[in-house]
């Protein structure tokens, strides 16, 4: 699992507003309609699993195939409280260990076994599915902070938004233009906490620019 490289690759996009932060998931059939038709996740959503957030929309459909992958036929728009989002940036541990971190490795693998939320960074994709210089976050949750924050308090909102990305992926398709109608993400303000917690990133950039 890849992880930023320089400054600019921690810089998360989103669509937010003072209240939530909107991201994605897809699903099958029987977990994407109980959560429309419930505003939350129900019975058949697996509270005993890592569940991957993802804030790009982009990123979204390159892991999905626009909707067309076995079991991620459904994606669903999700806005959380931004207070939420906040404290996921704050808390996430990468997935994989950097010895610039400033820790040991098994500082981080006891890290790692004791938090319920984990971070990755992936190349963001253009609609065509190819990679771009920028990276992405994805953001996934377990345990606790699943069963107790993100299914109880956390969703304001669950929109079913399949349709919209299916004619999104029949204009692309016909060679249409479709960055106008794309969801409009901006550079998301971190937190100075969250912004410590990848402070790393910023220090081994700065190491190889004194070289």
């Amino acid at each position: 699992m890849n992880q930023p490289r320089s400054h600019q690759h921690i810089e998360v996009r989103a669509v937010y507003t003072d209240d939530f932060v909107r991201v994605y998931q897809a699903f099958r059939d029987e977990i994407a309609e109980e959560a429309v038709r419930l505003g939350n996740f129900g019975p058949h959503f697996g509270l005993n699993r890592m569940t991957w957030i993802k804030p790009s929309f982009l990123w979204m459909m390159y892991r999905s195939g626009w909707a067309e992958k076995p079991g991620q036929e459904n994606i669903l728009a999700i806005d959380i409280k931004r207070e939420a989002f906040d404290y996921l940036l704050e808390n996430a541990v990468r997935s994989t260990y950097r010895a610039s971190s400033g820790i040991t490795q098994e500082e981080w693998k006891t890290r790692v076994r004791q938090s319920d939320i984990r971070c990755q960074w992936d190349p963001e994709r253009n609609p065509y599915g190819r990679a771009l210089s920028r990276r992405s976050l994805q953001i996934g949750i377990r345990g606790k902070v699943v069963r107790e924050h993100y299914v109880k308090d956390w969703i304001l909102h669950i929109e079913n938004i399949t349709s919209y990305v299916r004619q999104l992926k029949r204009q692309l398709d016909g060679g249409e233009d479709i960055s106008g109608l794309l969801p409009q993400e901006k550079i998301y303000p971190m937190t100075q906490a969250a912004r410590e917690n990848f402070a790393c990133v910023i220090r081994r950039k700065n190491r190889r620019n004194d070289e």
